[in-house]
């Protein structure tokens, strides 16, 4: 097993997308379909992680998606992602996604949504791999921090609680 790169402060992996929407991403109502906003999400969520990994990685769980605002047809879409937490093998990955009207290029982003992504690094045949440690470097990111733990514990525990339901 190769050992994982340095460790990485939670700039390292930031990254940042941005995306017109077009009709083909519309429902009837001309809003943009919630996949298509999971998508650049996790999309988001990948580039970040492979960076911090400095490899592949794969989408294990989106822990959390919160859809706040429609998103139109025309609107420029931005998504903003980092690592939140990691562990031995996996990491999380917040993404904030906000609109802006492609007609005022001074119009703020507007937050339409936000989500939580776990992901796992692989080797070349698909198994885990350990990741880098995370640096980090302000207390927005301790705080970041303590709050993707406190999903992984509610995540683990309902999934023993589904376990012990099942007489597992």
């Amino acid at each position: 097993m190769t050992a994982p790169a340095e460790n990485r402060p939670t700039s390292y992996g930031q990254v940042s997308l941005a995306v017109i929407m077009r009709s083909a991403e519309a429902n009837l109502a001309g809003n943009i379909h919630g996949g298509e906003i999971v998508k650049l999400a996790d999309s988001t969520a990948g580039a970040v992680s492979a960076r911090h990994v400095g490899g592949q990685t794969v989408t294990a769980a989106l822990d959390e998606m919160a859809f706040l605002q429609p998103v139109h047809v025309g609107d420029i879409v931005h998504t903003y992602g980092q690592v939140n937490w990691v562990g031995r093998t996996s990491l999380e990955v917040g993404v904030r996604i906000e609109a802006q009207p492609h007609s005022d290029p001074t119009a703020a982003g507007l937050h339409v949504a936000s989500a939580y992504f776990v992901m796992v690094a692989i080797h070349a045949d698909g198994s885990p791999r350990e990741v880098p440690q995370l640096l980090l470097e302000t207390e927005t990111d301790h705080r970041r921090w303590r709050e993707a733990e406190i999903r992984r514990a509610h995540r683990l525990a309902k999934r023993e609680e589904i376990l012990r339901s099942r007489g597992h």
